[in-house]
């Protein structure tokens, strides 16, 4: 008996007996084949110079249950691999032309899916390290002993599968987490939104309590927002900026009424308990840790730039920029807009004063950024405010806006502002003089 004939025994034989315990399968994966199947069988494609080792190798794989294919060189092998699909490629490690090692690196590059076993006639450790590391999955000896074979061939087929349902599973882990995370960024938006909400309602109570002129607020949080913007301030700063404006006054809740409603001027004592909603209010917001950064603008939008404010009398950037710009919104939505003891004063007396008070009242920078927003858009925020309903179109937006039209809309609660509170300028302190109302 030949060669030839004693390995298709040892081939029959191996192939009756073929059997192996189920692997280890991954959470969601496929059940793996049942005992006497076809476990780790597949298409198999032979890559010799030797035509002889071919056909050996094709005949003895193709009764052990491999469909099995064969090409005489590496560039056959990966041309064949870009039409056809394979499991296992069975290499030998010199051939003429593209040699195995050429033909393990473009198959790595370009099927990584797929086993590959590198197979010489060189009996040398030092060659199988050089190809593992290379990337085949295992090593084989000429001349080729079956069982050796089947093993090696079995056991780099599993590994492949075990590494693609691994990867499946890691995909669908992927997906999984970027639906929970859209879903939770969702519900965190609609919590957000719920928040901001409540804290317009919080802020329209107050409004409600002690209300000089109606869309005051509004205004002045709109005109806080373009200011910012010119300012280059980010979103996230928008943000705090538009909720301090919400919430400036909110101390004013643990001011007496008859001090907060009283309809003429306030004593010294009076002011000084007037002066105190600035702590109250502080000490009320920054325990939500949400609006910690605008608690600061609730306690320090009396403070002026040249460190005659209250309450800690800050002087220049000691102020947060977020207060400052407060400051300038304020006033100029105090001088633009009606009060019981007055007309609005025209647009160019606002800016003559506003110009007229910086470094004193006002940042210089702040002030710069104010003089850089056109009038046509502050008027445009004036008249929206004045008709929440209507559409007014905004120079330079390209559009209308309304209500509901503009991120910046969803800083638009009633709140009162307190330009007219003792923190004037003096021109604004004279008007007040005149009036017995002014506070």
């Amino acid at each position: 008996m030949n060669d030839h004939e004693r390995f298709i025994l040892r081939v029959e034989g191996d192939a009756k007996q073929s059997t192996s315990a189920a692997p280890p399968s991954l959470p969601g994966a496929s059940a793996p084949p049942e005992k006497g199947s076809s476990l780790g069988r597949g298409r198999i494609l032979i890559v010799d110079d030797e035509q002889g080792i071919r056909r050996f190798l094709s005949y003895g794989l193709g009764l052990a249950g491999f469909d099995c294919s064969d090409v005489s060189g590496g560039s056959e092998a990966l041309s064949l691999l870009e039409t056809q699909p394979f499991d296992a490629l069975i290499s030998d490690l010199r051939m003429p032309g593209t040699s195995g090692l050429e033909l393990l690196k473009g198959v790595r590059e370009k099927h990584p899916r797929v086993a590959f076993l590198m197979a010489t006639a060189v009996d040398d450790v030092r060659v199988g390290i050089q190809t593992m590391k290379a990337g085949a999955d295992d090593y084989l000896v000429k001349p080729f002993q079956l069982e050796p074979l089947l093993s090696a061939l079995n056991r780099a087929i599993e590994r492949k599968r075990l590494e693609k349902e691994v990867e499946n599973y890691r995909q669908r882990l992927e997906r999984m987490v970027d639906q929970r995370t859209g879903q939770l960024r969702v519900a965190n938006k609609r919590t957000e939104q719920a928040h901001d909400e409540t804290l317009e309602g919080l802020s329209a109570a107050l409004d409600m309590r002690h209300n000089e002129t109606a869309g005051h607020s509004r205004r002045v949080t709109r005109y806080c927002l373009e200011i910012a913007k010119a300012l280059g301030c980010s979103s996230k700063q928008l943000k705090t900026i538009a909720r301090g404006a919400y919430l400036h006054d909110i101390g004013k809740i643990g001011i007496p009424d008859a001090i907060l409603l009283k309809p003429g001027k306030l004593t010294e004592e009076e002011r000084a308990i007037m002066e105190t909603h600035v702590r109250i209010g502080y000490e009320l917001v920054c325990s939500i840790a949400s609006l910690a950064g605008s608690a600061e603008t609730v306690l320090t939008h009396h403070e002026r730039y040249d460190g005659t404010g209250y309450p800690q009398g800050l002087v220049g950037d000691e102020i947060p920029q977020s207060a400052r710009i407060f400051a300038v919104a304020d006033t100029l939505d105090a001088m633009t807009s009606d009060r019981p003891y007055r007309r609005a004063r025209p647009y160019s007396a606002a800016r003559e004063e506003i110009i007229r008070e910086s470094e004193r009242q006002f940042d210089p920078k702040v002030v710069k950024g104010f003089l850089a927003i056109p009038e046509e858009v502050l008027e445009a925020i004036r008249l929206e405010v004045a008709n929440p309903h209507a559409r007014v179109r905004i120079p330079g937006s390209g559009g209308t806006s309304s209500p509901s039209n503009g991120a910046n809309d969803r800083w638009d609660p009633p709140i009162e502002l307190d330009a007219v509170q003792g923190n004037a300028s003096p021109r604004l302190k004279r008007e007040q003089a005149q009036s017995a109302t002014g506070r």
